[in-house]
């Protein structure tokens, strides 16, 4: 009973003890999910980004038409184009509702 309480305690110190890994920045998620069609500028210049018709992330008045819900849901959801064909994969299942809301705020700023 001494060993399981001894080694239950060790575990819990080695759990509190690690480090939590910080949750990736806006600009950290733009670069691994958005910049291969985007680019780095978000003209959406790049192969992929030409082949799919990535929106350009610069145009203020183009992104000034889109409510943040609307980049939200994109993210989140993928975009299909009229015949249903997949043009931007969902990502909702790999950044968390806060990081997409953040990510939405860094695109903003990519608008000049």
């Amino acid at each position: 009973m001494r060993i399981c309480a001894w080694v239950a305690a060790l575990t819990l110190n080695l759990i509190l003890s690690s480090p939590c890994p910080a949750a990736p920045t806006a600009r950290e998620n733009y670069k691994e999910h958005c910049n291969v069609c985007h680019g780095a500028d978000g003209k959406g210049q790049t192969r992929l980004g030409k082949k799919s018709g990535a929106k350009d992330l610069s145009d203020k008045v183009a992104l000034a038409k889109l409510t943040d819900e609307d980049v939200f849901k994109t993210i989140k959801l993928g975009r299909k184009d009229a015949k249903g064909e997949e043009k931007m994969e969902p990502f909702g299942d790999e950044m968390s509702a806060a990081e997409i809301t953040q990510l939405v705020a860094y695109v903003r700023t990519l608008a000049k």
